[in-house]
């Protein structure tokens, strides 16, 4: 019989980046501080996305899979699902997801624009467009960058968003808000207003 591990086993890995961290390989771990959220970030972000227990949460870019991950830990009753471009950024999140047993964390090899947003009731968004933009930085060159691209997936969002009916809640962190249609509200701000939850008003 396989050991499934609980979320009282697991605490220990999520009290530390360093311990979440060993879960991935040396590459992917150096990439961490930049390129994916802090644990208190995601804490955080997961209280205002999945209030309700039925809540299906969509991380927009999702890299080796931390907020999903650690968001199933946090509340293990929600959904989480992850899209990202890069297929070796998704086998480290599904190996990683097999280390922890966790069964409501799903992850795609896909770009978001592939996927059907109306299917989820959250989105977290850690500014993946960023990569497109001249002098940032990069993950890795095996995507195609651009500026146009960058406007392109900020527009495309942008009028997803719109399209999503009154309720959804959206957590951005580091994001200069473009993305975010103004039917959208600010609920709450924190980390000196680089963490924002929204909520669709109407």
């Amino acid at each position: 019989m396989t050991f499934i591990p609980t979320t009282r086993h697991l605490d220990h890995i999520f009290e530390t980046e360093q311990r979440f961290c060993q879960l991935y390989s040396l590459p992917i771990q150096r990439l961490d501080k930049i390129h994916w959220s802090p644990l208190t970030v995601i804490w955080k972000a997961v209280k205002f996305l999945a209030e309700e227990k039925d809540a299906r949460i969509l991380d927009i870019g999702s890299g080796a899979g931390k907020f999903c991950l650690a968001g199933a830990h946090y509340k293990p009753f929600a959904k989480f699902y992850g899209a990202e471009q890069r297929q070796y950024l998704v086998q480290e999140s599904q190996s990683a997801r097999e280390k922890l047993g966790m069964i409501h964390v799903e992850f795609e090899h896909k770009n978001f624009t592939q996927i059907d947003l109306k299917e989820f009731s959250g989105f977290y968004f850690y500014n993946s467009f960023f990569e497109n933009l001249p002098g940032s930085d990069k993950i890795d060159d095996s995507i195609e960058y651009s500026l146009e691209l960058f406007y392109y997936y900020t527009r495309y969002l942008y009028k997803k968003l719109e399209e999503m009916p009154a309720g959804t809640k959206v957590a951005t962190y580091c994001s200069w808000n473009d993305e975010i249609p103004p039917c959208y509200q600010i609920a709450e701000a924190h980390n000196d207003n680089l963490l924002k939850f929204w909520v669709k008003k109407m």
